[in-house]
């Protein structure tokens, strides 16, 4: 993939955090192709993009893990509350 730079811009000027944002998923892919400087170099200076680049990273690395082992007795927990939750039914007020 080949990064949209608009029309105005120079090659050689940095690239803003809009067009980093729309060749964000294909950089961490490793699907971009000759800009993949620029995107890195973008990430290394700005705080807000960088962040986004590290939340994204952890998501696909949580997602690699796979899923996480559930607390039988945290679902049985969830579950005797949902039939309590039924069992009064709609409209009751809990909170006083």
């Amino acid at each position: 993939m080949r990064l949209r730079r608009a029309w105005w811009r120079r090659p050689d000027t940095p690239l803003s955090c809009r067009e980093v944002g729309r060749a964000l998923q294909a950089y961490l892919d490793g699907e971009l192709d000759d800009d993949s400087d620029l995107v890195a170099a973008h990430l290394e200076d700005c705080l807000r993009c960088g962040l986004e680049e590290s939340v994204y990273t952890e998501i696909k690395a949580s997602l690699a893990r796979g899923p996480a082992e559930t607390d039988p007795e945290a679902i049985a927990r969830l579950r005797r509350f949902g039939t309590e939750l039924a069992a009064r039914g709609p409209g009751v007020d809990d909170s006083r």
